[in-house]
């Protein structure tokens, strides 16, 4: 008896312990924000007219779900880093969405209402290069996935493999795309660049080749980039060079057909490489005959395959992006066009004669911190009189996400820019004209007495009058509806707290967009997109003058460089409001090599920034006369140290008196016995100065200094 109650006993105590873990972690964050990074597939759930999801799959290998009318998230699911959780494809069919992970490692099948796994399959090795649902009778029960050396088809319902078929002559040919009609085929299309295009077609039931076939094109080096399947098996490509469209039948096997766009009346923007875009909304069915040729950075064709004979349906010039959207039998043509400097307009037309759709107008208002539109994503619906209506999500190049709806109601936002924070820097508030006017409240003493109290009194009224006019502007809000009261951000409330918790976070991301965040409640404050920057760009963010020097403002310098070229510019603006400043950075025409901060300041109270350039000269920001004396006088203190990981070199450099370098020590780590991978300084905020630190297994990890 005694055992049952001691076992009961540690039965309660084990329980509550585990209770207690549990309550704890309760409200620990005082926010969260969830991104999901730039989205590369998406795809509306059109199941029912009343959906409310988004699926979406993007560059940071995550895969969610997205609720139109808030943005939030239903679910998210984010895979693997690096190339082992890439997301390769997205497919959708009904409540299944199905995708090629790893370059096509894995295929999983995900339920969209609720995010689950319905199945998951390990795929033969292969470098990944298409997939596609397979149907017939309008009836998709199958999944085709293209590898390099081999095509395999699934089951829809479960993931198992009905065949796997090795390519034919894959070491010479390029097998780039899969394709089928409802037909009871499938079509594999390769490619040996400038010589011809090699076709293999597969019985759907057994996998056996029912035909193969090449055909000449020698103006051709890429299938995926420039052709397109157009309605009953009509292959159909575009070469900038002859200035037209070839044309080949895939069920006649004759030669490709070279239809000039000039015998069109069509022109190509010199230098442009023309871009086709059709549609199959039905995987059982063959796909359109409309289909968009872009021809120049703005302009797009809507062109229609008619026995055999292409007809222009409609020219849009200028337009920025192009979609196509279905609902029920109906094809609509979503066209972006640029309104005004501040907003574009989308408008839908009909696909099958290019006829304007009234009433569909619907107007994207331009961020003036953001980029231009990059992808456009239309929702189709029928509305009760039978008539197109719809809803389109507008990414940006920055990578916001912005869902809007007619006739330009701006839903929600997306800024998935801050999915990839590169570097971050907390700065201080700047005080309020009456918390600046409490510091100084008793003035000095070289005022005198009389002089102070007047001080002491001109501050209680100034108090006095701030804390009416904060009275009169809740009443004033309260009896207004919430839907109009403002919350602008203001300097009143961007101010310091009493304990100095509540900071400013300026955040930097890899799509070269600024932040600034209220660490308090996780508002945005501010944003600003540097446009033009490196796709490999690497960023230093540094704070040149603190809030504590007023009347100066606060200044951050952020230094922007190119990893292959090494050449860096300098973006210096405000922190606190975001705005650039006006002061002019130096222009670099020389890789940089390496930038240092100095517990220098210049007569405005701005740290020095030194740049180190590809010829071992130094150059300081700011660089007036007052800052060049007293690197003189210091100069002798001043050193720093360069990596060429490359080559396992590590240098010590002095600074000289005339603002050149010396070298003073070096050490070379052999290549061939290991690499430098990572370098880390010592924190500017660090005030411990051992060379050594003793590790967990006793081992000393050293520091150069």
């Amino acid at each position: 008896m005694a055992k049952l109650i001691w076992l009961c006993l540690n039965f309660v105590i084990l329980c509550s312990t585990v209770g207690a873990v549990f309550e704890d972690q309760v409200g620990k964050f005082d926010w969260r924000q969830q991104y999901v990074g730039k989205v590369l597939f998406s795809n509306f759930d059109a199941q029912s007219q009343s959906s409310k999801k988004v699926i979406v799959a993007t560059e940071n290998n995550v895969f969610a779900s997205l609720n139109i009318r808030t943005g939030e998230l239903f679910w998210r699911h984010v895979d693997a880093i690096g190339p082992e959780g890439k997301i390769d494809a997205l497919l959708h069919h009904g409540q299944d969405a199905l995708l090629v992970v790893g370059d096509g490692r894995l295929l999983r099948s995900w339920e969209i209402n609720i995010g689950g796994l319905n199945w998951e399959i390990v795929l033969d090795s292969g470098s990944f290069q298409s997939a596609c649902l397979i149907g017939q009778q309008d009836i998709v029960k199958h999944v085709a996935v293209l590898k390099k050396t081999a095509i395999s088809l699934h089951y829809l319902s479960n993931g198992h493999q009905k065949w796997i078929e090795n390519l034919p002559e894959s070491e010479t040919v390029d097998y780039q795309s899969v394709y089928s009609g409802g037909n009871g085929e499938v079509y594999v299309l390769g490619i040996v660049p400038h010589s011809h295009i090699a076709i293999v077609v597969y019985s759907l039931d057994d996998g056996e080749i029912i035909r193969q076939f090449s055909v000449e094109a020698p103006w051709l080096s890429n299938i995926q980039a420039s052709c397109a399947v157009i309605g009953e098996g009509m292959l159909t490509c575009a070469d900038s060079a002859t200035v037209s469209l070839y044309m080949l039948d895939l069920e006649s096997q004759t030669e490709m057909s070279q239809i000039p766009l000039q015998s069109l009346g069509l022109e190509v923007t010199p230098g442009f490489q023309p871009v086709l875009r059709s549609t199959q909304p039905n995987a059982a069915r063959p796909p359109l005959s409309e289909f968009f040729l872009q021809v120049g950075p703005e302009q797009h064709l809507l062109l229609q395959l008619n026995d055999g004979q292409i007809v222009t349906l409609r020219d849009f010039n200028p337009a920025l992006l192009v979609s196509f959207a279905t609902t029920g039998e109906k094809t609509i043509a979503a066209v972006m066009s640029p309104k005004n400097t501040t907003a574009c307009s989308v408008n839908l037309f009909s696909a099958e004669t290019g006829r304007r759709l009234l009433d569909t107008t619907l107007i994207f208002p331009l961020d003036p911190n953001g980029g231009k539109p990059e992808e456009l994503y239309v929702q189709a619906f029928l509305k009760k009189d039978d008539s197109v209506g719809y809803r389109v999500m507008v990414q940006t190049e920055d990578h916001t996400l912005t869902f809007i709806q007619q006739p330009g109601r701006v839903m929600w936002t997306r800024e998935e820019a801050l999915s990839d924070v590169v570097t971050m820097e907390m700065v201080d508030l700047p005080l309020t004209g009456t918390q600046a006017e409490l510091e100084g409240e008793f003035g000095k003493k070289a005022d005198g007495l009389f002089s102070m109290v007047l001080k002491r009194l001109s501050s209680q009224l100034i108090l006095l009058q701030a804390w009416i006019s904060h009275l009169w502007k809740l009443f004033y809000d309260a009896r207004k509806p919430r839907s109009q009261v403002k919350n602008e951000v203001t300097i009143e409330n961007l101010s310091r707290d009493e304990f100095n918790l509540q900071k400013m976070m300026v955040m930097v991301t890899a799509s070269g967009k600024l932040f600034g965040i209220d660490s308090k409640t996780g508002t945005i404050v501010w944003r600003h997109y540097l446009d033009n920057i490196p796709a490999n760009a690497a960023f230093k963010l540094m704070v040149q003058r603190t809030t504590a020097h007023f009347p100066h403002p606060p200044q951050c310098t952020l230094l922007i460089k190119d990893k292959d070229t090494g050449l860096a510019t300098l973006h210096v603006f405000n922190p606190i409001f975001g705005k650039k400043s006006h002061v002019t950075p130096p222009a670099m025409p020389q890789p940089i090599l390496q930038s240092l901060m100095l517990p220098v300041m210049d007569q405005d109270y701005a740290k020095v920034l030194l740049l180190v350039d590809d010829q071992y000269k130094v150059s300081a920001f700011p660089s007036t006369k007052n800052v060049l004396q007293q690197l003189q006088e210091i100069a002798s203190t001043i050193f720093f140290y360069l990596v060429d990981s490359s080559q396992g070199r590590l240098s010590g450099y002095r600074l000289r008196t005339d603002l050149s370098t010396e070298l003073i020590w070096e050490v070379v780590v052999p290549t061939e016995v290991q690499k430098i991978v990572s370098v880390k300084g010592k924190r500017p905020n660090e005030h411990v100065h051992s060379q050594g630190r003793v590790m967990g297994d006793r081992s000393v990890l050293y520091k150069v200094q």
